[in-house]
C-alpha cells in the first residue's frame, strides 16, 4: 500500500497532467447580447501579445531536468499558437461572456497553463508568437443557447483573425509558418485555416497545422489534407485523447471520418505505439516523464493506456483531453521540428 502522501502526490501529478474531475465551471446567468463587450486593443501593443520570439516569456522555457533547449533564435521558421479556454472562473468584473484581456489574473493563468505546457512544444521549430485574445467563457461550450455560443466565438475569433494578420504584416517577411492550437484555440486556428490558407496563396508558406482537441473530419478542408506521415507537410494533424477503451457521448462507436494522429507514429493507422517510442511528456510542475503515454487510433479517437507513472493503478480517469498535449511532449516537439526541415528540403 502506498504511503498517503506520496499516493496524493502523485495522483495530484497526474489529474493536474491532465483531467480530473474539477468543481463546475462558472455558469453564465445572463445572454450574451447582455453581457458588455470587453474592450478592443492593438496588437501593435506587445503587451497584448502571451508569447513574442524577441522578448522573454513562458513560451522560452524547457521542461525541468529535460535535455531540451529554447531553440528560436536561430529557427527558419514561425510558429502561430491559439492557445485553450483558460477563461472557467466566475468573472469578477462586467464582462462575461468574452475575456477582458487586462484581467492580469487570466493572463497569468494562461502563461503558466497553456503557454508554458503547450507552446513551449514548439520552440524548437520556429519562432513563438502567441495572442492574448477576448476567449470565449468555458459555459459557451455548454450553454443550451446556440447563438450565446456563436456569437462567444465570433468574438473570440476577430481578435485570434486580427493577431494572424497582424503577424502577416509585421513578423511574418514570408518565412514559413506553423499554425498549432488546442481545445477552443483549434477551434479558430481551423478557421483562420480555411479563410487564410486552405487554397489561397498563402498555402505556399504552410508548414503543418496541430490542430488538437477538437474531433476534426478528413474533409475539414478542401485543399489541406490530414497528414499521413511524419514528412507530410501542407497537411493538418489532429487528435482527440481518451482512455483505452472509453467512447465519449457524441461518438457513434463505429467507424468515423474523423482524423486521428497516432502522435507517437504520425500515421493515421490503428497499429499500437507503446510507450518506448514517447521520447518524453511533461507532468505537473513542468516536469519531465520518459516514456510517458502509449497511443492508438481507433475510430477517429486516441486511445492511452494510464500514463506509466508510480502510482498509476489508482487514476481512473477516461477523458484525458487537458492533457492532450502533455502527454506526447517530446514527440510532438520532434514532429514539428522535422516538418520544418522537410519542409525547407522541399523548396529550397
Amino acid at each position: 500500500m502506498l504511503p498517503k502522501q506520496t499516493f496524493i502526490f502523485f495522483f495530484i501529478t497526474i489529474c493536474i497532467a491532465a483531467s480530473c474531475k474539477r468543481p463546475e465551471p462558472a455558469k453564465l446567468t445572463i445572454t450574451w447580447h447582455e453581457s458588455p463587450i470587453p474592450p478592443e486593443f492593438d496588437y501593435g501593443d506587445a503587451v497584448n501579445w502571451a508569447a513574442l520570439p524577441d522578448r522573454k516569456d513562458a513560451a522560452d522555457a524547457v521542461p525541468n531536468k529535460s535535455p531540451l533547449k529554447d531553440e528560436q533564435p536561430n529557427s527558419p521558421a514561425d510558429v502561430f499558437f491559439v492557445h485553450p479556454t483558460i477563461y472557467t472562473y466566475k468573472p469578477t468584473t462586467p464582462f462575461q461572456w468574452n475575456a477582458n484581456i487586462q484581467d492580469q489574473y487570466l493572463n497569468n493563468k494562461v502563461d503558466s497553463s497553456s503557454i508554458l505546457n503547450q507552446a513551449t512544444i514548439f520552440n524548437a521549430a520556429g519562432r513563438v508568437f502567441a495572442p492574448r485574445y477576448r476567449q470565449a467563457h468555458y459555459y459557451a461550450f455548454v450553454t443550451p443557447n446556440k447563438a450565446d455560443k456563436e456569437a462567444a466565438l465570433a468574438l473570440a475569433y476577430s481578435d485570434v483573425k486580427k493577431a494572424f494578420e497582424y503577424y502577416l504584416k509585421n513578423y511574418n517577411q514570408g518565412r514559413p509558418f506553423i499554425i498549432a492550437s488546442h481545445s477552443q484555440g483549434t477551434i479558430h486556428a481551423t478557421r483562420l485555416i480555411k479563410e487564410y490558407i486552405d487554397g489561397k496563396n498563402l498555402q505556399k508558406q504552410f508548414i503543418a497545422g496541430y490542430l488538437i482537441g477538437i474531433a476534426t473530419l478528413k474533409n475539414t478542408f478542401e485543399h489541406v489534407e490530414p497528414c499521413k506521415n511524419a514528412d507530410q507537410t501542407g497537411c493538418f494533424i489532429a487528435w482527440t485523447t481518451f482512455q483505452q477503451g472509453f467512447f465519449p457521448e457524441w461518438h457513434p462507436g463505429k467507424p468515423t471520418e474523423l482524423v486521428s494522429t497516432n502522435p507517437l507514429t504520425w500515421t493515421l493507422d490503428e497499429n499500437f505505439a507503446p510507450k518506448e517510442l514517447n521520447e518524453g511528456g511533461v507532468s505537473y510542475g513542468f516536469k519531465w516523464v520518459k516514456n510517458f503515454a502509449d497511443a492508438q487510433n481507433h475510430q477517429g479517437l486516441l486511445w492511452i493506456n494510464t500514463p506509466y507513472v508510480f502510482g498509476r493503478s489508482f487514476v481512473h480517469i477516461k477523458n484525458w483531453h487537458q492533457a492532450d498535449m502533455n502527454l506526447f511532449y517530446a514527440p510532438i516537439r520532434n514532429n514539428a521540428k522535422n516538418r520544418v526541415t522537410a519542409y525547407l528540403k522541399a523548396t529550397h
